[in-house]
């Protein structure tokens, strides 16, 4: 690919990304109105047509790394993996 037409691509591809963002901001301020009706409702799940809208609290347990590497160094270090992944960004 040629300088130019690289340089289109990262133009379109910046034009692309600003019509995400765009659209992402609509679909989340839909999500808060519909969040906003089901608190109002006091409910965690309606139904909307052919639609189940659920918003439910969920618990979970996570290991808190930085606080295990800080009281037990040894045990962080024999269980921590490393990984290696690639970062494409566009400046």
């Amino acid at each position: 690919m040629g300088e130019r037409a690289l340089q289109n691509r990262v133009m379109k591809l910046r034009e692309i990304e600003v019509q995400q963002k765009a659209l992402e901001e609509q679909a989340e301020k839909i999500r808060q109105e519909i969040k906003a009706d089901m608190e109002t409702k006091q409910v965690e799940e309606m139904k909307a047509g052919s639609f189940v809208i659920r918003w439910k609290t969920i618990l979970s347990s996570r290991l808190d790394g930085k606080a295990l590497k800080a009281a037990l160094p040894e045990i962080y270090s024999q269980y921590c993996k490393s990984s290696e992944s690639r970062r494409f960004t566009v400046a």
